[in-house]
């Protein structure tokens, strides 16, 4: 069974793979702060952390469901993913430069912690003979227990079934079907120690690491021994929740996460 990753993040690779799981990645040229912009022009109002996660993982996702991956159509799963970090109701993205990721690290301190979204989307793109069909659970098959709970997207307005997700509370999860999509959100409320000093922050973006990754930490680096707590997968902190993950596989589609491995 293929899962092809549209993203060409390391670290999401780097999770499935310690899992067994070898993903194809591609690339899903998406155009993220267009995107959001437009969501957000329609609305009249900022997206929330869930819906901007949400979004963007669908986003993410239909741009390689709906194209070709080396001359060919797709033929398996593919899954987008987002994440955004939220302190004090601003949401933090990649902050690019060092001077702001040092600002937000002083951010992030002054607040204690935040918490960091993760948005999923998974779409079934098998072109098997056998593969089988939607059953009433809509994405989710017949067979599957419990099935997702079933939505149209076009009641969501410009989110699609982003907005159906987007009732998420700090710390927790949910998850949705639509057609051959299943779309969820996960969530994990961090804790940052509160004797760092100005001279770690300095040394840390120093290191070029925050630069480029959501919030301006991650925890599968330098960064892990600045956060004492998680509340959440950890792996959703990384880049993409694997208990959620394995959860829309098996309840909207009802794909055991060992039929995925590599063996």
């Amino acid at each position: 069974m293929r899962l092809y990753l549209a993203s060409t993040s390391p670290a999401r690779r780097a999770l499935l793979a310690q899992t067994g799981i070898e993903p194809v990645l591609v690339a899903p040229g998406v155009d993220e702060d267009a995107a959001v912009d437009s969501a957000a022009a329609s609305l009249g109002r900022d997206l929330t952390g869930p819906e901007l996660v949400a979004m963007l993982a669908v986003a993410k996702a239909d741009a390689v469901a709906d194209g070709l991956v080396a001359g060919e159509t797709v033929d398996g799963f593919v899954f987008g993913g987002d994440s955004a970090f939220e302190v004090d109701g601003v949401l933090y993205g990649k902050p690019h430069d060092p001077e702001v990721a040092r600002e937000r690290w002083r951010q992030m301190l002054a607040a204690g912690g935040g918490t960091l979204w993760s948005g999923h989307c998974v779409v079934d793109r098998r072109r098997a003979l056998d593969a089988p069909v939607p059953g009433p659970g809509g994405a989710g098959r017949a067979d599957t227990v419990p099935p997702v709970r079933t939505v149209d997207a076009s009641g969501g307005g410009p989110l699609g079934a982003a907005a159906f997700v987007a009732g998420v509370a700090p710390g927790g999860s949910a998850m949705v079907a639509d057609g051959d999509h299943v779309v969820a959100v996960d969530s994990a409320v961090l804790t940052f120690a509160d004797d760092m000093s100005p001279a770690e922050i300095d040394a840390y973006v120093a290191t070029g690491e925050p630069l480029e990754v959501a919030g301006a930490f991650t925890i599968d680096g330098r960064a892990a021994a600045y956060i004492t707590r998680i509340d959440g997968a950890p792996s959703a902190v990384v880049g993409l929740s694997l208990p959620v993950l394995r959860s829309m596989l098996l309840r909207g589609f009802g794909i055991a996460w060992h039929d995925l491995w590599a063996l």
